[in-house]
């Protein structure tokens, strides 16, 4: 209804509180006992202040009034619909869609981190899920092909700003203790799980880590420096290569 032009107001507000009204391309009016349910994302007490929607067409519109969550504040809502969206683009294309796990996995961390606004709920969703499907080689939704989905999506939401990509991985760290990390210890944590993700053992990733530390010293036990680093955070090496 925020979208009706003050002219469509007045006729509205007329059919409200007289029950008639003019069918669109008729001259004989028409009277009907109705009640109206009406939906919009406008801020119509904003537009009344600016002029842009009448004052007393609010008051009769608002006897009862509901505002609905955002799809960012339902994030319980976001599995389900993911699901469903990869059915439909299925049934639509006649192509099998599916994820692999960690792809799957990596899209539901990211959806509900701080950086996902879904500014247009589930038309974001929807679109999100329609690209990464005609993306994926063969049908299967890889974690490639989240990565290039959430770039676009974050670039979308935060034009001006320039926002990292977050490390999500469920396999090895919740979504919500990520969040409860600062900045600081994000950034470090995320290139020390890259590099223990794709090391053959603990005392390799170590060497790979503190290259320069053990040039510098006699002898330490820099695997022993890594398993109390990673402790703090609630992680050890089985969470890598379980």
């Amino acid at each position: 209804i925020g979208e009706l032009g003050l002219d469509e107001q007045a006729m509205l507000l007329r059919a409200l509180e007289e029950k008639r009204f003019y069918p669109l391309g008729s001259d004989v009016e028409s009277k009907s006992d109705f009640q109206l349910i009406c939906g919009t994302n406008k801020n119509l007490s904003a537009m009344v202040k600016e002029g842009k929607f009448r004052e007393d067409l609010l008051a009769r519109i608002q006897l009862w009034s509901f505002k609905t969550p955002s799809l960012k504040e339902r994030p319980e809502d976001i599995e389900p619909n993911l699901d469903y969206e990869l059915q439909q683009v299925s049934v639509n294309t006649g192509t099998q869609f599916s994820f692999n796990k960690e792809a799957r996995e990596k899209f539901l961390q990211l959806s509900k981190s701080d950086q996902a606004l879904w500014k247009s709920n589930f038309r974001d969703l929807s679109g999100a899920v329609m690209r990464m499907a005609t993306l994926s080689d063969g049908g299967r939704i890889t974690e490639d092909t989240v990565d290039s989905e959430w770039k676009r999506l974050v670039h979308r939401w935060h034009p001006d700003e320039k926002v990292p990509l977050p490390y999500a991985s469920s396999s090895v760290i919740t979504n919500e203790k990520w969040n409860k990390l600062d900045l600081f210890d994000r950034c470090q944590l995320e290139k020390v799980i890259e590099v223990c993700k794709t090391s053959k053992s603990l005392a390799d990733a170590s060497r790979k880590l503190f290259s320069n530390s053990i040039l510098e010293k006699k002898s330490c036990n820099d695997s022993d420096r890594l398993r109390k680093y990673l402790a703090k955070f609630g992680l050890c090496w089985k969470d890598f290569h379980s």
